[in-house]
């Protein structure tokens, strides 16, 4: 039987457009496939942040940050906590990922046109002991023109690729099944879904108007992981978590929707770690959604108090922007699905970036005259959106009225207005010095050493309750899925293996569906800025190593 193409790819994000380009760079002939409409071309990635993980950059040593390959690694297996015997590839995966930060990836990446924004972020900071989770150093390289930017140079030699007639753009094609001809995958089947005018992220019909079968040498799945599909994130919720929050936002859309993992697996792949997932935990509802549930995260600086559910303040280090995981834990065990941040309107101005491209214009816009704006009084127009129209946002001239606002939110009267009065106050008090017992203001003075910080990500200390720094604000912050960090399980050439540890032939993953390499490369945690690099990292060895394979 003929073959329609040498390689098939799965999935048109990032890590899919990524092995799509360098599979044509080799000259081999693909079928890029997706069940979304072409609007959507590009996939999750669109909508991020672009933020990126990178060692010992130019960016860095300009911002007088002192990163190495060794503690970048300590910082890696700090947070990831390898611990099971499956972890042995993505461990692997991750030593070659570290490589990969600490040499060629920013040069690949300039030589394609990518550039990054000055000032290094400082994100998943941790908050422990040295060889303990986060970042050690801020490594969060932030592309200039966020996700869109970031995407355009494969997005750009993927369309060359298809105007040469080496790519085959199938749109709306959902994949349903893998099938082998002596022993080796090379048959594709699946539903030709009806054409859909949505724009993207929007939810797409699932009318399906037609059958296809496609045969190749080799087929590479880069289809993504379970963040938009609610009944699987509640299906693979870890129990050492507790139950799963009865109310969840999506931080990305709904075709993120993991249905293609058990197509793989049905097929004989190897799918580990699936209870390990990257869910925030500081997410509040879009007022202006896009899909369904949609979230967004804040990216917090460090001085908002973060209380839970009835007003306790978060115990050390759960400060904001310290450890994403260990927070999720504390959560689920008070019984309650959201917390609070209590801040003012400097706080706010100062410290508050909402992740994603839509929420970054000026960023995405590559506007110089937009990011100095930052810098002048008043808060992000994105921001002020959300203040004024956003459900989660509570603001007030006295924390009486922030009480009975944030009781107004849930419904419930879990704010004790007194008792936050006490828990404000006791902070408060411990500003009259430049020194204090309190970690989190010694973490405020902490993050101001550092230039990046201080210059626009946190606010020089103060009281909460400081007249000039008025009104009050309080943030209802709800959890937020968001990304897979188990999946099929690969070796290092990306080729995915079967449950008794052998290759199954002629498959490959990449992105979030291999966990982004190995099948978990961050273990049970990740350091912020590794999920896009991830894909890019991943993509490329899938697409070169199919390349070789199918020559």
């Amino acid at each position: 039987m003929a073959l329609d193409a040498d390689v098939i790819v799965i999935g048109a994000g990032l890590a899919g457009l990524t092995a799509t380009a360098e599979l044509a760079d080799a000259g081999r002939k693909v079928i890029l496939l997706d069940q979304e409409p072409a609007a959507s071309f590009g996939g999750q990635a669109h909508w991020s942040f672009g933020g990126l993980f990178l060692v010992d950059s130019p960016e860095q040593r300009r911002m007088r940050i002192r990163d190495s390959h060794a503690l970048a690694w300590q910082d890696w297996l700090g947070t990831a906590g390898f611990d099971r015997p499956e972890d042995a590839w993505p461990r692997r995966w991750a030593e070659a990922y570290v490589d990969f930060a600490a040499g060629e990836k920013r040069s690949w990446l300039r030589g394609m046109g990518v550039r990054f924004f000055p000032v290094v972020g400082w994100a998943e900071r941790g908050g422990l002991l040295a060889d303990g989770p986060g970042n050690s150093v801020p490594r969060f390289h932030i592309t200039w023109g966020t996700g869109p930017g970031l995407l355009e140079p494969f997005v750009r030699r993927v369309r060359a690729a298809a105007a040469r007639g080496l790519v085959d753009l199938r749109f709306r094609y959902r994949v349903t099944g893998l099938a082998a001809t002596a022993g080796v995958t090379d048959t594709v089947t699946g539903e030709v879904l009806v054409p859909s005018t949505a724009a993207r992220g929007e939810a797409s019909s699932r009318e399906v108007a037609g059958r296809f079968e496609l045969r190749a040498q080799a087929v590479i799945v880069t289809s993504g992981g379970i963040g938009g599909n609610h009944e699987l994130v509640r299906k693979a919720w870890p129990a050492r978590l507790g139950s799963p929050p009865a109310r969840m936002l999506s931080g990305v859309p709904a075709h993120v929707d993991g249905l293609m993992l058990d197509v793989a697996g049905a097929a004989g792949a190897s799918l580990i770690n699936g209870d390990r997932m990257w869910h925030y935990t500081e997410g509040i509802e879009n007022w202006d959604p896009i899909w369904a549930r949609h979230g967004i995260r804040i990216l917090p600086g460090p001085s908002s108090l973060w209380l839970d559910a009835t007003g306790r303040r978060l115990p050390v280090p759960l400060f904001p922007g310290f450890d994403t995981l260990g927070t999720l834990d504390h959560i689920m065990a008070t019984g309650h699905g959201h917390t609070w941040f209590v801040l003012n309107r400097r706080i706010i101005e100062k410290e508050f970036t909402l992740s994603g491209s839509e929420q970054n214009p000026d960023l995405t816009g590559r506007s110089v005259r937009g990011v100095l704006r930052r810098a002048l009084p008043g808060a992000p127009g994105p921001v002020k959106g959300h203040l004024r129209h956003g459900p989660d946002f509570v603001v007030a001239s006295n924390l009486a009225d922030l009480a009975r606002g944030m009781n107004a939110k849930t419904r419930e009267a879990l704010i004790d207005p007194d008792e936050l009065r006490r828990t404000v106050e006791a902070r408060d008090r411990q500003l009259a010095n430049p020194f204090a017992k309190d970690l989190q203001v010694t973490a405020i003075h902490g993050a101001r050493r550092y230039l990046g910080d201080k210059l626009v990500r946190t606010a020089a200390p103060h009281r909460i309750l400081d007249p000039a720094a008025a009104p009050l604000i309080a943030v209802r912050l709800n959890i937020l899925t968001r990304k897979s960090l188990g999946g099929l399980e690969t070796d290092l050439a990306a080729r995915v293996l079967r449950p008794d540890g052998e290759v199954l032939p002629g498959v490959y993953a990449a992105g979030e569906a291999a966990g982004f390499g190995g099948g978990g490369v961050h273990g049970y945690r990740s350091l912020e800025g590794t999920f896009l690099g991830g894909c890019l990292f991943s993509g490329r060895t899938a697409g070169r190593a199919a390349a070789e394979a199918t020559a």
